[in-house]
């Protein structure tokens, strides 16, 4: 490979990315890309050679790497990216700040950002994916995000202009989200500690949180509008038409659709990537064969598929 930048952060080859998803699977990075800090990241990507392509990750909670490993340089931030602070009614929160400690900490500051409570992974990850729940969305609350580019720069970029959508958004080519910034509406700090209490035991008893999934698999197939809220005239849900179509507690190898809540993927032990790509991809067959539908991958699967030996 070409000549790498040399940073401050770690930037270690042919590093394994299964023991940072949640999923547990993939193979490695052919490099990987710990940032110490805003400058750091912005130094090496304008010093990148431009041919690298470049896959910014958080804790691989909506991910899925494929066994053959991820070409170019995986970046991951971490504690230079984690800081939460607040300013009136706007709450500055790191891209790799979880976004259960965020809503915690708004809470405790008498700040409602309790939808993010019971969502999976990082504020970046919230922002790129518009992650909502209870009828509430990043749309909802961001303001603006700040990036770095590949060629360096950095600039905030206001939420108007990133055409949040249900569970997607558009972003400059090979940009790094380094933060965002969050208007919150105010709220009684001991009522939002109780509902996000009483969400947490919803979710316990409703979802496999003890299982190896990587959150939702697929996107509801309808009754969401443009803007990524809610549309009470329709009440399609993904777990719906996967059970409809026989598919609850499927397998292919060590790939299960989860029996408590069909619309989790889960890797019950032994599972590599392809059977559990694969069993989706069954799964998306199926409710289109049976109901019509087809459904789309809420789970991000990237890499490339592993050589096999003949």
């Amino acid at each position: 490979m070409q000549n790498m930048p040399t940073p401050r952060g770690a930037l270690t080859p042919n590093r394994p990315l299964n023991d940072l998803t949640w999923m547990r699977v993939g193979g490695p990075a052919e490099w990987l890309f710990q940032p110490a800090d805003t400058d750091d990241l912005a130094a090496f990507l304008r010093d990148l050679p431009a041919d690298i392509p470049v896959f910014p990750m958080g804790v691989g909670s909506n991910l899925i790497v494929r066994d053959g490993g991820l070409p170019g340089v995986t970046i991951r931030m971490g504690r230079g990216f984690n800081g939460i602070t607040f300013d009136g009614d706007t709450v500055h929160a790191g891209a790799a700040a979880l976004d259960a400690h965020v809503a915690r900490k708004a809470a405790a500051q008498g700040l409602d950002l309790t939808f993010l409570r019971t969502i999976p992974g990082t504020i970046g990850g919230a922002v790129r994916m518009n992650a909502g729940c209870y009828g509430s969305y990043m749309a909802d609350v961001l303001d603006h995000i700040t990036v770095v580019l590949r060629d360096g720069s950095t600039h905030n970029i206001h939420a108007r202009d990133l055409d949040l959508r249900y569970r997607q958004s558009t972003l400059p080519q090979g940009a790094v989200i380094t933060s965002a910034a969050l208007h919150a509406p105010a709220g009684d700090p001991a009522a939002l500690e109780a509902r996000m209490t009483d969400q947490l035991a919803k979710r316990d008893e409703t979802q496999p949180t003890r299982d190896r999934t990587a959150g939702s698999t697929f996107r509801n197939p309808a009754g969401f509008s443009s803007t990524g809220r809610a549309d009470d005239t329709h009440d399609l849900k993904a777990w719906k038409v996967i059970d409809n179509a026989g598919m609850r507690g499927a397998a292919r190898g060590g790939a299960v659709m989860n029996t408590k809540h069909s619309n989790f993927l889960t890797n019950a032990g032994d599972a590599t990537a392809e059977d559990l790509e694969m069993l989706g991809e069954e799964v998306r067959k199926k409710v289109y064969e049976t109901q019509q539908i087809t459904l789309k991958w809420e789970i991000m699967r990237v890499g490339v598929k592993a050589t096999r030996t003949p």
